[in-house]
């Protein structure tokens, strides 16, 4: 009978122990006998227990008959603690067997997940671990085996005292296994679940559950290998903590710091925390899709690996990865690794062969590689990709730092774009972009071509499908078409290697909206301008009260939007230019640049109140009404009929609304300490509190005003000047 016992505890049962899927091993009853109730198997508590294994699982009907006359009650009891532990093995024995042979080769998209019940890479590690925890197990029965040919007279209970290390081992092995098959736990989950089971308090199910997550942790190095080293993401089941496609954007909040803090950076309080509500809802809306290739999957991160190891792990792949796939000639640029492969493999294979993880000497290596990738991208892209140099080519165009040429173009191009753009206008504007340039003795050969002005009108056919542009600007839908081709306007860029890696699509098209802005307010300014040279022509002429009016409502748009302009150019884009250019002298280390970078642009989207909806729809109302009013003085150069009377009054009471409007909100703001932007803009417009004065209204009409603007109107008019500004008042 002992060798009976013996194979069945090893996976054989026989004729006295008789194996069943829902009962287990349990010895035979004799002949005609039903076995009795089940009784409740007892397992110890297992700290960090989170899954209650089967029912039938914990509750075999396998008890003795006691009228079995060969055998002891304390035989029988010991035999049926011997049957729970051949049981456990069993089990285990067929799930080695299940999952540990070929992996499916079907592809497993994230909608088939919970169809395709377990698989994966990990598994089968995991599987592997397992088989090698039950391998002591194994050798304990031959020993037993051997002891008993030796020494004939031993007792079953010299079986249970050899096996008496597993009885505590099996139960809480098995309701891993457990939480992985009723779960369908899968890649690194696994090693989240197998690390939580280890920090237990038993020393055997610690030692076991450790030597299961080393196997795991073997899968992840190969992984780990072929990305960082290789730019290759190995991850036919979708397991790694690393995908290929945009975050999801559920990244949980992290109490740790990030080693280099570049930062990003009449109203209710209701409101007001509304408005920043809405900024920061149309940032994440617009900042957040950057269309990387390559993105975290946190839910499969294991706890015990930080996130920012994790996004240095990501920068590194994703970094050599854009490299090795230029058609370029690699052999001249040399490794971006610098020829330190084999370096790096040694490392990671020294990490693979410690039985137990170690955060410090995994992020010492990573550290390692990132700064060896970091460094080599910041020589390519600053020495010999110059830059500092696109920096400055990207803030001349995109953010009008060449005032004379886009002032140059917009004279040039005015009456081809206000009418709606054909097939022919983007032909046409680009012409006159390439003679203004000549203009303004800007005849850099090799930098012209690669500038290029876009229009998007109805019926265009896009060869390079853009990103879906988002954000508050006055993008056009697809089924609008545009109402002029100012309104379709767009400037593209090609970007050289290896900048694309930091001008990316979506980049450009931020820098797109950008300029876009920049240039709607530069065209309001310069005709606002040129109506003022209107008026200096007419100012030998007798005036009326209409024309006090009208010039009057010209003084105060120019007053806003100069100051408007003046805020956007200096307050926003100099004195963030020169703090990006100070971040990037202060360090060796690309991914530092990148992330100033992205500060940059963020801040210049949030600063020049593109992402703040309120605000940007009143500038935008006011820019419009200045169109407006720039349009009804060109075509009325005389004194104004009785219907060009009526649409100055529409005019001067939207531009009064919508002034107003834009100083409550800035006020409000101030008052509140919430936005430095926004008073800093205010701080502009009202400077010599003539805003606040005035009543935060601009263009009203009044009759105080009307007496003194006349009078200013005929004294200007006598002896020159540009302004009736309020500065003078």
């Amino acid at each position: 009978m002992i060798h009976e016992l013996l194979l069945a505890l090893s996976g054989y049962p026989g004729a006295a122990f008789t194996w069943s899927k829902r009962g287990g091993l349990q010895v035979w009853h004799g002949p005609g006998q039903n076995p009795p109730p089940p009784w409740p198997r007892l397992v110890p508590a297992l700290r960090g227990l989170s899954v209650r294994p089967s029912v039938s699982h914990w509750c075999f009907p396998f008890q003795v008959s006691q009228e079995l006359p060969f055998l002891h009650p304390s035989e029988t009891s010991v035999l049926n603690r011997l049957c729970r532990l051949g049981t456990d093995y069993i089990r285990f024995a067929e799930f080695v067997e299940q999952y540990t042979g070929h992996v499916q080769q079907q592809d497993h998209h994230p909608s088939q997940q919970n169809q395709g019940g377990l698989h994966g890479i990990y598994l089968r590690a995991f599987c592997t671990g397992l088989d090698s925890v039950l391998q002591p197990y194994r050798q304990a029965l031959l020993d037993l085996e051997q002891e008993f040919l030796a020494d004939p007279h031993l007792s079953i209970s010299h079986v249970n005292y050899s096996l008496d290390q597993f009885q505590l081992l099996f139960p809480s092995v098995m309701v891993m296994v457990e939480q992985i098959k009723t779960q369908k736990i899968h890649g690194c989950q696994i090693l989240e679940a197998v690390h939580k089971h280890s920090c237990g308090g038993l020393p055997p199910v610690r030692s076991a559950l450790e030597k299961i997550l080393a196997v795991c942790h073997g899968v992840m190095y190969k992984q780990l290998s072929a990305w960082m080293l290789h730019g290759l993401l190995l991850d036919q089941h979708e397991e790694f903590f690393i995908k290929q496609g945009p975050s999801s954007g559920n990244v949980p909040s992290q109490p740790e710091e990030d080693d280099d803090d570049l930062g990003i950076g009449g109203l209710t309080g209701k409101q007001l925390r509304e408005l920043q509500d809405l900024r920061l809802i149309e940032e994440e809306n617009m900042l957040a899709p950057s269309l990387k290739q390559f993105s975290l999957r946190v839910e499969m991160l294991p706890s015990y690996i930080p996130v920012r190891v994790a996004e240095k792990i990501l920068f590194v792949g994703e970094s050599v990865q854009m490299f090795e796939n230029q058609n370029v000639n690699l052999t001249r640029k040399g490794s971006i690794l610098k020829n330190q492969e084999d370096t790096f493999a040694a490392e990671l294979h020294r990490l693979k062969q410690q039985p137990l993880f170690s955060l410090v000497d995994f992020e010492s290596v990573v550290d390692w590689i990132r700064s060896t990738v970091a460094e080599h991208l910041w020589k390519l892209m600053v020495e010999e990709s110059d830059l500092l140099g696109q920096l400055k080519i990207i803030k001349d165009f995109y953010l009008l730092g060449r005032g004379e040429l886009f002032q140059a173009f917009i004279d040039t191009a005015q009456h081809m774009l206000k009418t709606p753009p054909t097939a022919v206008t983007e032909h046409d504007v680009n012409i006159a972009f390439q003679q203004s340039a000549h203009k303004v003795l800007l005849d850099d050969d090799n930098l012209l071509p690669l500038l290029h002005l876009t229009i998007e009108y109805h019926g265009k056919e896009h060869k390079d499908a853009p990103q879906t542009r988002e954000g508050p600007s006055r993008e056009l839908s697809p089924r609008e078409a545009p109402t002029s081709g100012w309104a379709a306007l767009g400037l593209s860029y090609k970007v050289q290697w290896p900048l694309h890696i930091l001008f990316t699509p979506a980049v450009l098209e931020k820098y797109n909206v950008v300029f876009k802005y920049l240039l709607s307010v530069r065209r309001v300014q310069a005709e606002l301008q040129h109506c003022w040279a209107l008026q200096m022509q007419r100012k030998h002429l007798k005036s009326n009260r209409t024309d006090a009016i009208k010039w009057r409502l010209r003084d105060h748009m120019a007053f806003l939007v100069d100051n408007l302009q003046y805020y956007l150019q200096v307050d926003v884009l100099e004195s963030q230019f020169s703090q990006l250019l100070q971040q990037i002298n202060a360090t060796r280390d690309f991914e530092s640049i990148r992330l100033a970078h992205d500060h940059f642009l963020s801040n210049l989207l949030a600063q020049s109140f593109i992402l703040l909806k309120p605000v940007f729809h009143c500038l935008n109302e006011i820019l419009d009404l200045c169109h407006s009013f720039c349009s009804l003085v060109s075509q009325n150069l005389g004194p104004l009929d009785e219907r060009g009377a009526a649409q100055l009054s529409i005019l001067v009471k939207g531009f009064s609304r919508q002034s107003s409007l834009l100083f409550k909100i800035l006020s409000s703001v101030r008052n509140h300490q919430i936005n430095s932007d926004l008073a800093q803009l205010l701080l502009r417009l009202d400077y010599n509190k003539y805003y606040t004065q005035a009543g935060g209204t601009l263009g009203r009409w009044t009759a105080v005003s009307s007496l003194f603007s006349w009078t200013m109107l005929h004294f200007r008019f006598k002896y020159g000047g540009s302004n009736l500004v309020p500065d003078y008042e």
